[in-house]
């Protein structure tokens, strides 16, 4: 037997295996016939009756496999599964599953049909083998569940971002664990720091590692972890609270303690929109700029919007200036702008750069970041999103939509040879006339890269905005007496095949043969925003696209096929669409594709790509998240009935301020696809409507998928930002709102 695909795979993505539990109807049947083919794949040479005939005990049986590419195929199977169920198939799976290769990592944050009593009994089973439990976003657990974690003795690491904790409960629990270096937790309202036990801080004491995501102003357990080396903070603190009061960002009783920084290696800081964030990562900050760790190699702070610079955020830089030698640094657009910082800031061997939405022109990058074009082989991402001038020389005068200047991306891409993530989305990044000197051609250079993300602007070919794709006027022959359609136009058979004729010939149809192994491209209309915003009501216009974005169309789509290896692909605010045909390329060659986010594709007034959306979704079998993004989308059942051919699919999110959705088409579609634990429509539908459906899918649902999330409702509601705030954050950070993920986060942030 084969191993498993690694993109339809469980364990080795932290993805979700099939559970075997039992549930009713449909599902209940299904899960019978997949255990009766796991237990008929699994038996061993022993359990092989002796009437078979000679042809039929002939084939291939799994345990003749070495024990070495057993554990391989097992590895790829979620840890409840193998500890629960298989195991049990015979004796030699019985002691393989139980390998400390398969149980020192426990990774439960995408299982979503694991539950409490499976936690439970995966820790009485294997508890003191545990080494790193990953429990992240588990918020349908039980508070209760995490009392059950004090089993695994011998914890070394553990990740319970997003599940729920007291302050009695988090100190009942890090008592026992004094082995733990590596820690992530969530300080809710009420946390009270005072409520932790002496034991609980010695553990404390001990952590090296720390990852705190904040939702009421507070130090968390900062102070009690005296030998931090990394450091992690998500500050997602609103600014009101439920009754409309506005908050403070003093921090609560208690919580005057001073963190300890002596030891840091690594500040990560990353801040919702609101100035409350802004005033508690400051009481972070503080600290720091009064006594710079000399061993802090990467200081990073993402704030989206102004985050002024104050005095002590400035002798904080001066004294890192002075002081320190970085290998990765993100800072707040105003930190930066009309600054000499960077001319200061010293460099070891960074990995990663961070400049987004700063005034960065092409010579202070070329002179400042990468020294003159030297070698920076070490380099592996940089993010430069919403830089509109990074790759333009200084000039008064120039304008965003300008050309930019290839000899500065060539100095880039020759110094930063081994890029692996690069984001170059939200500007204008228009190239000139000149041959082989196109973005295109240049960034084929670069073979390493992973993830890309690019402006719809800056893939076209120059030739295409002299040579424009055939307009209205000259598709209808101008003749005396002939009327012209006003509305939905017809265009000729033969033009799309002119087109991949074009395109297969065009400067990014060779940079996607030329990056065979880019696993995440994103392409978005450098004036794209997307209708859902984070903290704010829904966006009812939005800017149109810019001019040389009108030739990018279908042909263009077609050209991703090449990427045989890719697993996320991002499409926003392509004006040329015309029927959607690419993405049937992509959905026949990219069998790997998990994740995709389509938004403003064509005409405003009507999905014309429709047709060929319900073409793909039959072809991806991997697919996983789905987000789509048009103002007119029409959710109904040949829609629904199309994207249940994606037998994997776990999330669902359409935005669509003017869109419809038939009731009926979507409970058959959750019926019919079982691993679908999140479903979140924000439409265009009366209150009422939306209600009455997230109630009929929770009350049909919610006792076989416990971690089902339903939200629905009318996009242009006032209330829309408080049903936002109850979303967990694993989904709205995900999937749910629209935002470029490349090199978002230095990679490897956090195990």
């Amino acid at each position: 037997m084969a191993a498993p695909e690694e993109p339809c795979g469980g364990r080795a993505g932290g993805e979700p295996g099939r559970d075997a539990a039992g549930s009713s109807g449909a599902g209940r049947r299904q899960r019978r016939r997949r255990d009766r083919a796991a237990a008929a794949m699994f038996r061993s040479e022993e359990e092989i009756g002796s009437g078979e005939s000679e042809e039929e005990s002939n084939g291939v049986n799994l345990m003749e496999f070495s024990d070495e590419i057993l554990l391989h195929i097992l590895s790829y199977v979620p840890c409840t599964d193998l500890v629960l169920n298989v195991r049990r198939t015979c004796r030699k799976l019985a002691t393989l599953c139980l390998d400390k290769s398969l149980t020192h990592t426990v990774l439960l944050q995408k299982d979503y049909k694991v539950n409490k009593d499976k936690v439970k009994q995966l820790m009485r089973d294997i508890g003191k083998e545990i080494y790193q439990l990953n429990m992240a976003g588990c918020y349908w657990l039980p508070s209760s569940t995490i009392d059950h974690v004090t089993r695994c003795k011998n914890l070394v690491k553990l990740n319970l971002s997003g599940c729920h904790i007291t302050s009695l409960r988090l100190s009942k629990m890090l008592s026992t664990l004094q082995h733990l270096h590596s820690l992530a937790i969530d300080v809710n309202p009420g946390f009270d720091a005072s409520q932790l036990s002496s034991e609980c801080k010695a553990t404390l004491s001990r952590v090296s590692e720390l990852k705190q995501t904040l939702y009421t102003p507070s130090y968390g357990v900062v102070p009690c972890c005296t030998s931090l080396e990394k450091l992690l903070l998500y500050f997602e603190i609103l600014d009101r609270s439920r009754e409309g009061f506005m908050l403070s960002g003093q921090l609560m009783v208690g919580e005057s303690n001073v963190p300890h920084y002596q030891n840091l290696r690594v500040f990560y800081a990353r801040l919702a929109p609101g100035y409350v964030n802004q005033e508690v990562v400051r009481l972070y900050l503080a600290v720091l700029s009064d006594r710079t760790p000399e061993n802090l190699h990467a200081f990073l702070i993402s704030a989206p919007g102004s985050f002024a610079e104050t005095g002590a955020t400035k002798n904080l830089l001066d004294s890192m200036a002075r002081n320190v030698c970085l290998d990765a640094l993100q800072l707040p657009k105003a930190w930066i702008n009309g600054s000499g910082l960077l001319q200061h800031l010293k460099f070891n061997n960074p990995f990663y750069f961070s400049f987004s939405r700063c005034t960065l022109s092409g010579g202070h990058l070329i002179q400042r970041v990468i020294n003159g074009g030297k070698d920076l082989k070490s380099l592996t991402s940089l993010n430069l999103s919403g830089c509109v001038h990074c790759l333009a020389p200084e000039s008064l005068f120039r304008k965003a939509e300008d050309d930019i200047d290839s000899s500065i991306l060539e100095s880039l891409v020759v110094s930063c040879c081994n890029l692996r993530h690069l984001n170059l989305s939200a500007a204008h990044h228009h190239s000139s006339e000149s041959i082989g000197n196109h973005l295109c051609q240049l960034l084929s250079r670069l073979k390493h890269l992973l993830s890309l993300a690019l402006p719809v602007c800056s893939i076209t070919d120059v030739a295409a905005n002299v040579e424009k794709p055939p307009t209205v006027s000259n598709l209808v022959p101008q003749t005396f007496g002939r009327k012209v359609r006003i509305g939905i136009q017809t265009y000729p058979r033969n033009l799309a095949d002119q087109a991949n004729q074009k395109i297969e010939s065009s400067v990014f149809w060779a940079l996607m043969g030329n990056l065979r192994y880019l696993e995440t491209l994103e392409i978005i209309g450098s004036s794209f925003s997307s209708a859902m915003p984070r903290n704010e009501p829904a966006i009812r216009n939005s800017l149109p696209p810019c001019v040389r974005a009108q030739s990018v169309g279908d042909a263009e789509v077609a050209a991703i096929s090449q990427l045989t290896y890719l697993q996320s692909l991002t499409l926003a605010q392509l004006p040329n669409i015309l029927t959607g045909s690419g993405l049937i390329h992509i959905g026949l060659q990219c069998q790997h594709l998990r994740t995709l986010s389509l938004a403003n594709l064509g005409m405003m007034g009507k999905v014309v790509y429709m047709s060929a959306l319900m073409d793909m979704l039959k072809h991806c079998k991997c697919l996983r998240d789905l987000r789509l993004e048009q103002p007119y989308f029409c959710a109904g059942a040949q829609f629904f009935q199309a994207l249940s051919h994606c037998s994997s699919l776990q999330r669902l999110c359409i935005v669509s301020r003017s869109g419809t959705l038939q009731s009926d088409a979507v409970m058959s579609f959750m019926a019919n696809c079982l691993e679908v634990i999140m479903c979140h429509m924000f439409m265009g539908e009366s209150l009422t409507v939306c209600k009455s459906l997230q109630q009929s899918i929770v009350r049909s649902f919610q006792a076989d998928r416990p971690a089902l999330n339903v939200v629905i409702f009318p996009l242009l509601h006032e209330d829309l930002t408080e049903v936002i705030r109850d979303v967990p954050m694993r989904h709205l950070d995900e999937i749910t709102l629209f935002k470029s993920r490349v090199a978002e986060e230095p990679p490897n942030l956090w195990w």
